[in-house]
């Protein structure tokens, strides 16, 4: 397979982003677009599909990347998988598990087939060194994480599909909060306890507007999340606590330095416990994101050799998604007393 033919389906921020880093990539073609917003143009020479049924009867795509409001994930990704389409799913990987169990069957009977979706917080820089470190086995186990994500929403999230839980499945905790949890499971494995508080203090929609959840696994680690839109700011904050040291990530570098410089503390410990003196730390600043790409060229690596999805495969979705049923089932609701 010398060229890979791509189509978009969902033109919008993903979708726009997923098109430039196509561009970048060698043998590889976005041929067809399908956006049913009317006033966003169609790059030139790219097909534009308003009905994606163009797309799937197309033999000649080879693969979809879908980045639709989450109502429509479950049902293009059927549709794609059973056309005989690769897919490259953005987050989240439906709008909650009963519709990813739906995508890994048809992704099961289509077994020549790949399903990945899209956490590119894990392929950014820092995540990547940080997973390194930990790995090495040099700063000893890992003992606890504690991870903050937050930012505000303007008057116009009102009348967003995002604030209407029928059509997002969630709020905040599903819309950003699950990359945050993605990296617990990146760098933990697995996580069998929840306790969380899944409230909305202060929107009064039917969505989560902050989540305060605790994981506990066998191993006895326990990861802290707060995922929220009552920030007020944008802030990205994800800590790693080891025997020997420890592991901050603060800012994420993004195309708007909405979360400021994506900075990272490595600090060892020499002495020995119960003291704690830091007799090294080194700072790292990482100045480009090429998550998108690295993202990307998994997927595309994975088409090209007829290799297993290594990260971000359906099992990966699954582990994910139950941590996520599990936080969900002890909401709440609206608290205004």
């Amino acid at each position: 397979m010398s060229q890979l033919n791509f189509a978009i389906i969902g033109f919008g921020k993903m979708g726009r982003i997923r098109y430039d880093t196509l561009k970048k990539l060698s043998d590889c073609r976005v041929t067809h677009i399908s956006e049913p917003n009317s006033k966003i143009d169609t790059p030139e020479g790219i097909k534009s599909a308003v009905n994606p049924d163009e797309i799937f009867k197309d033999k000649k795509i080879n693969a979809v990347i879908i980045s639709t409001p989450n109502y429509l994930l479950k049902d293009y990704v059927i549709r794609a998988l059973n056309s005989g389409k690769h897919v490259f799913c953005e987050k989240p990987p439906g709008r909650n598990i009963e519709e990813l169990k739906e995508m890994i069957t048809v992704e099961k009977k289509n077994s020549g087939l790949k399903l990945m979706f899209g956490f590119n917080h894990r392929h950014h820089e820092s995540m990547i060194h940080a997973k390194k470190l930990v790995d090495s086995g040099q700063y000893g186990k890992i003992l606890w994480l504690r991870g903050r994500y937050g930012k505000s929403v303007d008057e116009n999230f009102f009348s967003n599909w995002r604030a209407k839980k029928e059509l997002s499945g969630g709020g905040i905790f599903l819309d950003q909060g699950i990359h945050m949890l993605d990296l617990f499971l990146m760098m933990c494995g697995d996580f069998q306890e929840v306790k969380a508080y899944v409230s909305n203090l202060y929107w009064n929609l039917d969505i989560e507007d902050n989540v305060f959840a605790i994981f506990h696994n066998k191993e006895g680690q326990v990861a802290s999340l707060h995922s929220t839109m009552t920030q007020w700011r944008h802030l990205f904050s994800f800590e790693i606590f080891l025997e020997r040291g420890y592991i901050t990530i603060n800012g994420l570098k993004t195309s708007s330095n909405s979360y400021g410089d994506e900075v990272m503390s490595v600090a060892v410990n020499r002495s020995l416990p119960p003291a704690a003196v830091w007799s090294q730390e080194e700072d790292y600043t990482f100045h480009v994101d090429t998550s998108w790409e690295k993202e990307l060229n998994i997927f595309i690596d994975s088409i090209r050799k007829k290799m297993p999805i290594p990260v971000g495969n359906t099992d990966d979705a699954y582990k994910l998604m139950r941590l996520v049923e599990k936080v969900y089932s002890q909401e709440r609701g609206p608290k205004n007393d």
